[in-house]
């Protein structure tokens, strides 16, 4: 063989291999990724043959079912409407999948893989799909909306022992039912008011002085400060070179940590963000799930991270352009979603372990067996034992006597701390918090609250509703 001939021989063979790699990669390789695209509507239109599996809350309450048409094609329902739509999520041909919809759609719709339907096929089975039980509290839930009051916001409840969320709730909302109708779908995702967007996992926020938890919770563990350690509180004081204020320009001595955290002083948790330095904020930022998107099971489009933000970009809390001191209380770039702030006052009231967070409990086949279970996994341990007392101490001060005491129940000690971040918006200049848990020495619930455009304070506005939700997952 000439040369010419083996270099054309050598082309057409790397051609050849392209070919077959591009092939594979679509077809075999890519072929999962393909049918779970939720714009992909060969896949949808197929699976309007399969009956999906329900989807029920820990309850027993029906959220999502399948009801067959005449053409023995099947359309899905929604018969609590729009209680738990962003959770929920919906599935129809025309619009995709979302929520839980999508990221359990192979359990919903039995599908066994490439394998496991050959051998169905052969057996002559009929496809269906598996149900999916949640950890959703629907009378929570509601006391949560309730709260809201059509207000723009969102309220997160978990249990802190295991990451089971009960509550995931985010205003305005919508009713998946009414989404076939008409141009129903494309007026929502053109509304200013974003009622598709979970505020509870895609929302970034300002935290306010709920962020002092996270300074609180860094400064105990590294063993450079204790719950008595005094600071000053001067209204003025420097951080960064440019004098930074306390909440309506009040001036404060030399005060312990604890009650600079149940009066909120930001000068003090300021000047304590400054002495840890970044590396050390950072760090126990990072234990607690920052600078990464929130860890749930829901999409990955559906969850956003939390941290310091540049022009839409997150940065990492060492970054020169991070004001420590700032960041320390809540201010600076911070955004952060409710469920992140929701998982750091699980990890104080867990003993210092922070779970992950789950929406699925199990997944039942339609025989009745259970064929996988969520299993409560640790995320990872953030603090000591001893720290994470020290801190639910301090937050329980804040309750006690501190602005948290709207969230008090009777006979039951609650921790708990607010926040009220100053935000540039003509519909209100506030963006409220309240972060908590309870019972604070045996933490069966642990809650986040936020609530746009607010004139108040979070003592006034997000913590009422906090306690509520409390009150109504403790029964």
């Amino acid at each position: 063989m000439n040369a010419p001939i083996a270099r054309l021989f050598v082309v057409f063979a790397l051609l050849f291999g392209v070919l077959v790699f591009f092939t594979s990669r679509w077809t075999v390789l890519g072929a999962q990724e393909l049918r779970d695209n939720p714009k992909n509507q060969r896949t949808l239109l197929a699976e309007r043959k399969i009956r999906r599996g329900v989807i029920r809350a820990a309850d027993g309450t029906l959220l999502a079912r399948s009801v067959r048409n005449s053409d023995d094609t099947y359309s899905r329902t929604y018969p609590s409407g729009g209680l738990f739509p962003h959770a929920v999520g919906y599935s129809f041909t025309r619009f995709g999948r979302a929520g839980l919809e999508r990221s359990y759609n192979r359990d919903l719709t039995g599908d066994r893989g490439e394998l496991g339907s050959i051998i169905d096929e052969l057996a002559g089975t009929k496809r269906e799909g598996d149900d999916l039980h949640t950890t959703l509290d629907p009378a929570a839930q509601r006391v949560a909306l309730q709260g809201l009051a059509g207000r723009k916001g969102s309220v997160v409840a978990l249990d802190p022992r295991t990451g089971a969320i009960k509550v995931l709730a985010s205003v305005p909302g919508f009713d998946p039912n009414a989404l076939p109708e008409g141009r129903l779908f494309a007026r929502l995702n053109r509304d200013d008011n974003a009622p598709l967007l979970d505020r509870a996992t895609q929302s970034g926020y300002p935290p306010g002085s709920t962020f002092k938890v996270v300074t609180a919770i860094a400064a105990m563990d590294s063993g450079k400060y204790q719950p008595d350690s005094v600071v000053s509180g001067e209204n003025g004081k420097e951080i960064s070179g440019v004098p930074l204020n306390n909440f309506g320009g009040e001036d404060f001595g030399p005060i312990t940590l604890t009650e600079a955290l149940t009066h909120s002083v930001n000068t003090v948790w300021a000047e304590v963000g400054e002495k840890l330095g970044k590396e050390t904020m950072g760090r126990y930022m990072n234990r607690l799930g920052f600078n990464e998107q929130v860890a749930v099971d829901l999409p990955s489009d559906e969850r956003r991270a939390s941290g310091e933000f540049v022009n839409g970009h997150l940065i990492p809390p060492t970054s020169p352009r991070v004001d420590v001191g700032r960041m320390a209380i809540g201010q600076d770039k911070l955004n952060v979603t409710p469920l992140q702030m929701a998982m750091v006052a699980a990890a104080v009231a867990n003993d210092g372990r922070l779970m992950r967070p789950h929406i699925a409990d199990r997944v039942v086949d339609p025989d009745g067996r259970t064929v996988r279970r969520i299993e409560p996994s640790e995320m990872s341990t953030v603090m000591s034992p001893d720290s994470a007392r020290k801190v639910s101490e301090m937050m329980q001060n804040v309750v006690r006597e501190g602005s948290g005491t709207a969230a008090a129940l009777a006979g039951i000690d609650v921790a708990g701390k607010t926040g009220t971040a100053e935000v540039d918006r003509p519909c209100g200049p506030n963006q409220v918090w309240f972060i908590a848990f309870a019972p604070a020495r045996n933490p069966r619930i642990a809650v986040a609250v936020t609530v746009e455009c607010s004139t108040g304070t979070g003592g006034e506005v997000a913590a009422p509703i906090a306690k509520a939700v409390m009150q109504e997952a403790l029964r």
